[in-house]
């Protein structure tokens, strides 16, 4: 077993209060935080309001820009940027989702769609800007279609789930449908040809070692060739696609095989997870914390981008030493095999009462605000932490039913 020794602290930046209930979801646009935009960040609440945060330029800061009410009559569970960054799309306890647009600064309702018979758990844009999905408490999961002037037209209504659908996924570059539910399942759902139906073509359930509870959520790694789910089983798991796989689909589509298992980690439900361009896995729970993973093949590459190295420069193997102990904000780089019968996953820190309740979401910002290089093996790393500042750092944020944002960054520890 592996053991690599190193201390590192998730570093709180800025606590953002302002809801008045619980915060459900983030969403960090993707057209900021980079070439000089400053970062924004969208949370959405049980206050029936979604917040539009902005960092500041001058003093790297966040504040609240705006407040998007009065259009929602119920919790509004998700957000979501468009992959222009133009749109924001929300959706709600009231049966609907809205879209809004920045205009010169201001947020507009331009469009609500109808349809669902009860809350509105998810919405996901496709990696086009297209296409909308939206899931419900009724089981149902519906795709609809961005037309010009910002209208929506239902294509489809994919009936397949058996209970409450939690979450909506577009894959990052496919037109895969991607569905996790109360029933425990994940549902993968594609086109069929030219006609605009759509049907499942893979069900991965506790027979394909699925989880046993239900499945809150979902996220993809950035080359989209693997998945990572979260559970009511304390569980996280990793899928891959598999291309392999015979016989191959004849609509061309690569069926998912389960490779990992990450268990023991959390106490209570896994609400949420999120899977960062730089391949680190973040979770967050019912029981207050957050957990950060990362495959072990990256271990040697993650160490180049969190110690003091000079950057591209080859890391020599750490020394074995598991009597490492810290201080209550800053946490040793244990470094577990955690795989039953794949690629071995390890835990990078444990941030323990992360906030005062349940963290009920994770995200990584979609962006990094500076040049990446490459290691000796040719695979992407980030310049040394001690030689970055706020503008060259990965950021995350989390959303609690304290009813706080916190503004995070993985720092290294001297």
């Amino acid at each position: 077993m592996d053991l690599f020794e190193g201390n590192f602290e998730l570093k709180e930046i800025q606590k953002l209060e302002g809801h008045t209930d619980r915060v459900w979801n983030l969403a960090w646009n993707p057209a900021t935080g980079i070439s000089g935009i400053p970062a924004m960040l969208a949370s959405c609440s049980g206050d029936k309001t979604v917040r539009i945060w902005q960092q500041n330029s001058f003093d790297t800061s966040w504040e609240c820009k705006a407040v998007l009410d009065e259009t929602h009559t119920r919790t509004v569970r998700s957000c979501a940027w468009s992959p222009c960054g133009k749109l924001l799309a929300t959706a709600s306890f009231d049966a609907t989702t809205s879209i809004w647009a920045n205009v010169g600064g201001d947020f507009e309702c331009v469009s609500t769609l109808e349809g669902h018979e009860n809350e509105v758990k998810s919405v996901s844009w496709n990696p086009a800007g297209s296409l909308l999905a939206t899931c419900s408490r009724d089981k149902s999961v519906w795709i609809w279609e961005v037309l010009p002037g910002n209208e929506c037209e239902c294509l489809s209504i994919l009936q397949g789930h058996t209970q409450d659908v939690k979450m909506v996924q577009w894959h990052p570059f496919l037109d895969l449908l991607f569905t996790c539910s109360y029933d425990n399942t994940i549902k993968i759902w594609a086109e069929d040809g030219d006609s605009d139906d759509w049907h499942c073509v893979q069900t991965l359930n506790e027979a394909s070692n699925g989880h046993s509870s239900t499945v809150w959520a979902l996220s993809f790694n950035a080359a989209g060739d693997r998945m990572v789910t979260c559970s009511d089983d304390l569980s996280l798991k990793i899928w891959e696609s598999d291309p392999k796989a015979t016989p191959p689909a004849e609509d061309g589509f690569t069926p998912w095989r389960h490779v990992s298992t990450l268990a023991g980690y959390h106490d209570r439900t896994i609400f949420s997870v999120h899977w960062s361009r730089e391949g680190i896995i973040a979770s967050g729970a019912a029981d207050d914390a957050i957990r950060l993973f990362i495959r072990n093949e990256e271990g040697q590459h993650f160490k180049s981008l969190l110690m003091d190295a000079p950057f591209g420069a080859p890391v020599s193997e750490p020394s074995i030493n598991s009597d490492s102990s810290c201080g209550s904000t800053c946490f040793c780089y244990y470094m577990y095999p955690i795989s039953v019968d794949g690629p071995s996953y390890k835990l990078l820190l444990r941030k323990e009462k992360a906030h005062d309740m349940d963290v009920n979401a994770v995200q990584w910002s979609s962006q990094v605000s500076l040049n990446l290089g490459r290691d000796m093996l040719g695979i992407e790393v980030i310049p040394s932490l001690g030689d970055l500042g706020i503008e060259g750092t990965k950021l995350l944020a989390s959303a609690s039913d304290d009813g706080t944002i916190k503004i995070w960054e993985l720092a290294s520890v001297a």
